[in-house]
């Protein structure tokens, strides 16, 4: 996964298009097997950082069963990052997919997208039609904001430490 994790994601991505081929489905299994190993390092840290807290002991040692422990103190405190990276990645994704269309490696061409509009735009640019080009980069640039404000909110509202509360 560290080996995998090196690599840059669009570096990755336009590889695993290559590899298996274009489509929705193509586009979409490439992108996932890109974005696994970022899972996994933040998953397997969380764990590792939690797994050594003072309440997982305490649990332990009052007879709790290993079941338990997993299940109601180590997945409830790693699950609450899942979410936020999922946004963040889903907003990544977008970009990514935006490039990959952008340099032609996208989606068939029969399938809209708004990094192949991007493309077909570049052409009209030195005649003067620049707004060709104009929404479908506010179009990319609005849903990648957004994505990353819903990861920004999910952060807040997941994370104890992060409530407004805890700043009074």
């Amino acid at each position: 996964m560290d080996t995998i994790y090196t690599l840059p994601g669009l570096l990755l991505s336009v590889t695993l298009a290559f590899v298996v081929g274009r489509g929705v489905v193509n586009a979409a299994v490439a992108l996932s097997i890109a974005y696994i190993p970022q899972y996994y390092r933040v998953v397997r840290n969380h764990t590792v950082s939690v797994k050594t807290e003072l309440f997982i002991e305490a649990a332990q040692s009052m007879g709790a069963s290993t079941w338990a422990v997993l299940s109601r103190y180590l997945f409830l405190n790693v699950v609450q990052s899942v979410p936020v990276l999922f946004t963040l990645n889903a907003a990544d994704a977008v970009l990514v997919l935006g490039g990959l269309g952008f340099l032609g490696l996208g989606l068939p061409e029969s399938t809209p997208e708004w990094g192949d509009s991007l493309r077909q735009a570049l052409d009209a640019l030195p005649t003067g039609i620049w707004w060709t080009a104009l929404f479908p980069g506010l179009a990319i640039t609005l849903m990648v904001t957004g994505l990353s404000l819903i990861g920004e909110g999910l952060n807040e509202l997941i994370n104890p430490l992060l409530r407004r509360e805890n700043w009074d």
